[in-house]
Protein backbone atom coordinates (compact mmCIF):
# COMPACT_ATOMS: atom_id res chain seq x y z
CA UNK A 1 0.00 0.00 0.00
CA UNK A 2 1.42 3.63 -1.01
CA UNK A 3 1.63 6.17 1.70
CA UNK A 4 2.79 9.74 1.84
CA UNK A 5 3.35 10.98 5.64
CA UNK A 6 3.76 14.77 5.71
CA UNK A 7 5.39 15.84 8.95
CA UNK A 8 7.16 18.83 10.44
CA UNK A 9 4.30 21.33 9.86
CA UNK A 10 3.55 24.01 12.97
CA UNK A 11 3.28 27.32 14.20
CA UNK A 12 6.14 29.73 13.52
CA UNK A 13 6.43 33.67 13.43
CA UNK A 14 6.97 35.63 10.32
CA UNK A 15 10.17 35.44 8.92
CA UNK A 16 10.85 31.56 10.70
CA UNK A 17 11.84 29.05 9.37
CA UNK A 18 10.35 25.34 8.68
CA UNK A 19 11.32 21.88 6.68
CA UNK A 20 8.21 19.50 6.11
CA UNK A 21 9.31 15.63 5.45
CA UNK A 22 7.43 13.19 3.25
CA UNK A 23 8.13 9.91 3.71
CA UNK A 24 7.20 7.67 1.08
CA UNK A 25 6.36 3.67 1.74
CA UNK A 26 4.80 1.26 -0.67
CA UNK A 27 6.08 2.85 -4.02
CA UNK A 28 9.84 3.08 -5.46
CA UNK A 29 10.34 6.72 -4.78
CA UNK A 30 12.88 7.23 -7.34
CA UNK A 31 11.30 7.07 -10.61
CA UNK A 32 8.52 9.09 -8.76
CA UNK A 33 8.75 12.92 -9.19
CA UNK A 34 6.91 14.62 -6.23
CA UNK A 35 5.86 18.00 -5.06
CA UNK A 36 4.70 20.04 -2.57
CA UNK A 37 0.85 21.56 -2.82
CA UNK A 38 -0.83 24.12 0.18
CA UNK A 39 -4.27 24.94 0.42
CA UNK A 40 -5.48 27.77 3.09
CA UNK A 41 -8.81 28.49 4.43
CA UNK A 42 -11.27 29.26 2.20
CA UNK A 43 -8.74 28.68 -1.40
CA UNK A 44 -8.10 26.44 -3.97
CA UNK A 45 -5.12 23.81 -3.33
CA UNK A 46 -2.12 25.24 -5.27
CA UNK A 47 1.25 24.17 -6.56
CA UNK A 48 4.23 25.22 -4.54
CA UNK A 49 7.40 23.30 -5.92
CA UNK A 50 7.86 20.11 -7.92
CA UNK A 51 11.08 18.04 -8.16
CA UNK A 52 11.83 15.35 -10.56
CA UNK A 53 12.63 12.02 -9.57
CA UNK A 54 16.38 12.02 -9.69
CA UNK A 55 16.36 16.13 -8.40
CA UNK A 56 17.72 17.55 -11.38
CA UNK A 57 14.94 19.80 -11.84
CA UNK A 58 12.94 21.90 -9.79
CA UNK A 59 9.90 24.43 -10.03
CA UNK A 60 8.34 27.00 -7.70
CA UNK A 61 5.17 29.18 -7.17
CA UNK A 62 6.57 32.73 -7.91
CA UNK A 63 5.19 33.32 -4.59
CA UNK A 64 7.79 30.89 -3.02
CA UNK A 65 10.79 31.46 -5.25
CA UNK A 66 14.16 32.39 -3.25
CA UNK A 67 12.64 31.46 -0.15
CA UNK A 68 11.59 27.67 0.01
CA UNK A 69 13.69 25.16 -1.36
CA UNK A 70 12.73 21.25 -2.30
CA UNK A 71 14.61 18.02 -2.45
CA UNK A 72 15.07 14.66 -1.78
CA UNK A 73 16.84 11.32 -0.39
CA UNK A 74 15.48 8.49 -2.69
CA UNK A 75 17.86 6.71 -0.69
CA UNK A 76 15.76 7.00 2.81
CA UNK A 77 12.45 7.80 0.32
CA UNK A 78 12.15 10.86 1.76
CA UNK A 79 11.28 14.48 0.28
CA UNK A 80 11.45 17.98 1.74
CA UNK A 81 10.37 21.30 1.54
CA UNK A 82 12.46 23.50 3.44
CA UNK A 83 10.87 27.13 4.20
CA UNK A 84 12.41 30.44 5.30
CA UNK A 85 11.06 33.76 5.50
CA UNK A 86 7.97 32.68 6.54
CA UNK A 87 5.06 34.91 6.08
CA UNK A 88 1.61 34.59 7.23
CA UNK A 89 0.27 34.40 3.97
CA UNK A 90 2.36 31.02 3.75
CA UNK A 91 -0.20 29.41 6.25
CA UNK A 92 -2.29 26.40 5.07
CA UNK A 93 -1.96 22.58 4.95
CA UNK A 94 0.62 21.74 3.35
CA UNK A 95 0.83 18.28 1.16
CA UNK A 96 3.25 15.82 -0.64
CA UNK A 97 2.21 14.11 -4.01
CA UNK A 98 4.01 11.71 -5.87
CA UNK A 99 3.67 10.29 -9.70
CA UNK A 100 5.40 8.90 -12.07
CA UNK A 101 5.22 11.97 -14.55
CA UNK A 102 6.44 15.13 -13.45
CA UNK A 103 3.81 17.21 -15.50
CA UNK A 104 1.00 15.36 -13.41
CA UNK A 105 2.59 16.28 -10.34
CA UNK A 106 2.77 19.50 -11.20
CA UNK A 107 -0.91 19.67 -12.49
CA UNK A 108 -2.04 18.62 -9.22
CA UNK A 109 -2.95 15.09 -10.89
CA UNK A 110 -0.75 13.19 -9.24
CA UNK A 111 -1.84 9.53 -8.18
CA UNK A 112 -0.77 9.46 -4.33
CA UNK A 113 -1.28 12.32 -1.86
CA UNK A 114 -0.29 12.73 2.16
CA UNK A 115 -2.72 13.71 4.08
CA UNK A 116 -1.29 16.96 4.98
CA UNK A 117 0.55 18.84 7.84
CA UNK A 118 -0.58 22.39 9.09
CA UNK A 119 1.73 25.40 8.45
CA UNK A 120 0.40 28.34 10.57
CA UNK A 121 2.54 31.55 10.11
CA UNK A 122 1.48 34.42 12.82
CA UNK A 123 2.33 38.10 12.13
Amino acid sequence: QVQLVESGGGLVQSGGSLRLSCTASGIEFHIHAMGWFRQAPGKQREMVATISNYGSSTNYADSVKGRFTISRDNAKKIGYLQMNSLRPEDTGVYFCTADYLLAAVADGRGDHWGQGTQVTVSS
